[in-house]
């Protein structure tokens, strides 16, 4: 690596403390801005009273998704809900935030070489399939998700969150030649997780392309780009039909998703991508059979 990446690896790792510090520090006096006037307190007032967890729930569980293609709505939706919040108010913040990170992950994924959608036919191709098929899979999926009740919403995205979870297990070592099939049918599935329960669809879509023969790293960056798309036809869908969105906790889980995505595509390389998935995979498991547990018993 030449001295002038060197430098500007350095740069981007101070400016990104910087502005996550900054960030952490508004989430956690913002009930105390809300006090005072001004764009302060307008600002204070947006944004949820217990914003930190949220913020860094959307800032690690990013990371991970940018770095893995895999485990932002599918960790951060479960854990939301866990933290109280309803789950007709996280979809459409969860999927609003994925949208920009999703786009902003496939760039800086093409800048620091890990996928070259520009001159590498099979990426591209790859990525066109996916986005696609995964556009029409997410306006099933809304539609299904605005008609049903909150508390079998919550059932249904414990479930899916679970199923994701052992998909990601048991997909680990697992290799098969690649299949235009496959492909045709994990953009469907998962799009339609996608825009039902705001996660779920990374897993698929990651885990899918390698067991199908993908690279490692262009899955990533093909899930970021495509899940972008879906993310913006999800919404769409869950707006037009409810057309409400909670912008404090949205904005909250932006700001906390897109400062990860700096770090994430400088760090792909030198994952250890098995420990990392069965991390998780274990992970989301976890998280799904203990919201089944809470959704269930209430």
């Amino acid at each position: 690596m030449g001295s002038r990446a060197l430098v500007l690896r350095s740069k981007r790792l101070w400016l990104w403390s910087a502005t996550v510090g900054a960030g952490v520090m508004l989430c956690a006096f913002a009930p105390r801005l809300a006090e005072t006037g001004g764009v302060l307190g307008s600002f204070g007032r947006l944004i949820p009273a217990a914003a930190l967890l949220p913020f860094v729930g959307a800032l690690v569980c990013e990371y991970v998704d940018s770095s893995l293609g895999m485990g932002y709505g599918t960790l951060l939706t479960p854990l939301l809900l866990l933290l109280g919040f309803r789950a007709h108010q996280v979809v459409p913040c969860v999927l609003l935030s994925e949208l920009v990170t999703g786009a902003s992950a496939a760039f800086l994924h093409h800048q620091d070489g890990n996928v070259d959608f520009v001159r590498d036919p099979a990426a591209r191709s790859t990525a066109l399939l996916l986005t696609a098929l995964s556009a029409a899979g997410a306006v099933v999926g809304g539609l299904v998700a605005v008609n049903l009740p909150a508390a079998w919403l919550n059932i249904a995205i414990a479930v899916i969150v679970l199923g994701a979870g052992s998909f990601v297990l048991l997909a680990v070592r697992r290799k098969l030649p690649y299949h235009r099939g496959h492909m045709i049918g994990l953009g469907l599935l998962a799009a339609f997780n996608k825009s039902l329960s705001g996660g779920g669809y990374g897993p698929l879509v990651t885990a899918g392309q390698v067991v199908c023969g993908v690279s490692a790293k262009q899955a990533v960056a093909v899930t970021s780009l495509a899940e972008s798309v879906v993310c913006l036809v999800g919404l769409l869908t869950y707006l037009g039909l409810r057309g409400t969105v909670d912008w404090g906790l949205a904005l909250v889980l932006t700001t906390g998703a897109v400062l990860s995505v700096p770090m994430a595509t400088l760090t792909v390389r030198a994952l250890p991508e098995a420990r990392m998935k069965t991390a998780v995979g274990l992970l989301t498991v976890g998280l799904g059979i203990a919201a089944l547990f809470r959704f269930v018993s209430i």
